[in-house]
């Protein structure tokens, strides 16, 4: 696939941090070869835009600025103000997204089918603005790209022996523009370009910011020097256009800033997202390595008062995936299936981490004046689960997915809600149960959808807007 960029895309905004009372912001532009993007305008200040990197026939650049983080306040570029509802001392909305593509042929659906929610989103946000746009994995539908170049057409079905460098220095390039023009076609598109602009992003990757399965293929392709490229390429592709920054030149928030994983946290007055990074070092026999594991374990120990968010891009509560992994076992036709199992938390490969990673949610969870949400997405459905924690309290997970991948067949939810029907306790004495999301009779929801968190008078809730369905109650978050 190859795009030229005819006129400047952007500004898109992402939140590197809060820090002394104001939001540090990145604003990114995608532009073609020639043009230089006017300055940021802050009152009488100007603030130019550096060159993030260079493609065939365009560059990406970014701008850094600051506003406050306790008033809506404003930015100008180009002539065009954007207000900001940077307000994160008080009542506060927040909006929760994933799942922005399908693995085949996304860039040729019609546009405004595929963007249905975002339009409906977009319509939320008139009406009543947010303070940051959370994305929880699979931003973009990478599959395709690999397609074109004869060593990576058929990978990872077929790993080609001992390819050259120049043949890999080709794949390289091939893939950076590959990428490119994906990022560059989704932000252009008027629905999300227009909420980019005034809603500040934060996002996690997951495998189709990869490719379908990454780290959850065997180690003879991921490991191979084709897996390897296109695993770099897509890590400089996530950087550049999900975080508007380049190697060693990450925001504040990120925990490791010498990106060995990328997982990240911000504070603001009562509230703290986590988002560990759950594919820079998974493999098949792990999700998160030592430098994740270290961040979790730190942000466990942390005193924090108000509320938690943590993000984990692939459901950290769920059924009992284990049997269904040994029926599928003993079935080869579905053997295929095997890749999209094991990236779950609660594949059998996986059991002692998820365990884990429950005793830490546990702790947070536990600590005086303290509550905590799980968020998710990459399952296609909207769903809830609860973890008893014990003393009488529990944790909240919310799953959103898609907001534009098309919902798979309600025979599948059916399904995936039988299974969660003989329940699971992963640890002892803190059973987990699939609960309804409002309003719906079954405890998978198959529509696109995404979610809506908002705090107010120091309490939060919770809303899902469903493509047929609607608007959900609000479900109260204690």
């Amino acid at each position: 696939m190859s795009i030229l960029v005819t006129s400047p895309i952007g500004p898109i905004l992402f939140l590197d941090g809060v820090r002394e009372g104001r939001l540090s912001l990145s604003a990114l532009f995608i532009a073609a070869r020639g043009y230089v993007p006017p300055p940021i305008i802050l009152g009488d200040a100007e603030v130019h835009a550096m060159a993030l990197a260079e493609y065939d026939h365009a560059i990406a650049w970014r701008a850094r600025f600051s506003l406050p983080a306790d008033r809506t306040s404003a930015y100008a570029w180009d002539g065009v103000s954007y207000e900001v509802a940077g307000d994160l001392t008080g009542d506060i909305r927040l909006a929760y997204v994933s799942c922005n593509g399908e693995e085949i042929a996304d860039m040729e659906r019609e546009g405004s089918e595929r963007n249905a929610m975002w339009a409906r989103l977009r319509e939320s946000y008139q009406a009543k603005p947010f303070a940051l746009m959370l994305h929880g994995g699979d931003q973009v539908y990478a599959d395709e790209i690999t397609l074109g170049h004869r060593l990576s057409h058929d990978w990872p079905d077929r790993k080609p022996d001992d390819p050259s460098p120049p043949e890999l220095a080709d794949l390289r390039h091939h893939l950076r523009e590959g990428f490119f023009a994906r990022y560059a076609a989704i932000y252009s598109t008027p629905e999300l370009a227009w909420l980019a602009a005034r809603a500040p992003s934060l996002m996690q990757w997951d495998d189709h910011d990869i490719c379908d399965g990454w780290g959850s293929l065997h180690h003879s392709l991921t490991e191979s020097q084709v897996g390897q490229t296109v695993f770099s390429v897509a890590r400089e592709s996530f950087l550049i256009f999900q975080q508007a920054a380049r190697e060693g030149d990450l925001p504040f928030r990120f925990a490791d800033r010498s990106g060995r994983h990328l997982g990240w946290g911000i504070s603001a007055p009562g509230l703290r997202i986590l988002a560990p990074d759950l594919r820079s070092e998974r493999t098949r026999d792990q999700i998160m390595g030592t430098g994740g594991w270290a961040m979790m374990t730190a942000e466990a120990l942390r005193k924090m008062e108000g509320h938690t968010l943590l993000m984990s891009s692939v459901p950290l509560l769920g059924p009992r995936l284990s049997l269904l992994e040994a029926l599928m076992a003993v079935i080869p036709r579905m053997q295929k299936y095997e890749d999209d199992l094991r990236d779950q938390w609660q594949s059998r490969a996986h059991r002692e981490e998820w365990q884990r990673m429950l005793k830490l949610v546990i702790q947070i969870g536990q600590r005086d004046g303290h509550q905590l949400t799980a968020i998710s997405g990459e399952i296609h459905l909207a769903a809830r689960a609860v973890m008893d924690l014990g003393h009488g309290l529990h944790l909240n997970q919310l799953v959103a997915s898609g907001i534009a991948h098309r919902a798979p067949p309600k025979a599948w939810a059916r399904f995936l809600g039988a299974l969660a029907s003989l329940g699971e306790q992963p640890l002892p004495e803190h059973p987990i149960r699939i609960n309804t999301v409002p309003g719906q009779s079954e405890r998978y929801t198959a529509e696109r959808n995404y979610l809506l968190l908002e705090r107010s008078s120091g309490t939060w809730s919770a809303r899902w807007d469903l493509e047929t369905s609607g608007m959900t109650k609000s479900l109260a978050l204690y």
